[in-house]
């Protein structure tokens, strides 16, 4: 018995590639091109790809010696908010993606890590930890509406933007403000 024993891969699944017929000889390939439903929780705290929301997949699958190689590219909308001012943001992205599923009974049970390299289960493969590995670590952990944005008054809480440029809080010790009259002209 194999080292790991894996819960069966529904073929159905959105993200399960069924690979039956791709020849197991080095160098045949195929191609992949399709819109699937994003995961649940695809993104970090201010900004991610929203649940059910369209990813495009264009990818390629090689026969290696060891299992497929799938690599190609993942692309979809991002949603979020900015981590200064906390305008809304809405993006895209489209990240590349380079996993080795190792054949089940491989070489490579004995040579890697069980996590080290992805396995396939029987001529399934589950692309979803790639796909989330490859979206999150792209996506930045404070994402910036653009990068000189200046955030929010530190005061009241408005966005620098929407505010005069002359704009303070500076209070007056009222022990002084008759002096402040001083620097007035008089009008």
């Amino acid at each position: 018995m194999p080292k790991h024993s894996p819960s069966s891969l529904n073929p159905k699944a959105p993200l399960v590639l069924d690979t039956r017929d791709l020849p197991r000889r080095p160098g045949a390939l195929r191609t992949v091109k399709r819109v699937v439903p994003a995961p649940a929780d695809l993104g970090v705290e201010l900004i991610g790809v929203p649940e059910g929301a369209d990813l495009d997949l264009d990818l390629r699958l090689e026969s290696v010696s060891e299992g497929v190689l799938v690599s190609g590219t993942v692309s979809g909308s991002v949603r979020g908010e900015c981590g200064r001012c906390l305008r809304e943001i809405n993006d895209s992205v489209a990240v590349p993606v380079q996993e080795l599923y190792a054949y089940e009974n491989s070489t490579t049970d004995v040579t890697t890590d069980e996590d080290e390299v992805g396995r396939m289960q029987d001529d399934l493969i589950d692309l979803e930890p790639a796909l989330r590995d490859a979206v999150v670590l792209t996506l930045p952990t404070n994402p910036l509406c653009r990068e000189d944005c200046p955030g929010l008054c530190p005061e009241c809480g408005v966005q620098w933007d929407d505010l005069p440029a002359d704009h303070s809080h500076q209070q007056i010790d009222p022990r002084w403000a008759g002096l402040s009259q001083l620097n007035r002209t008089e009008e």
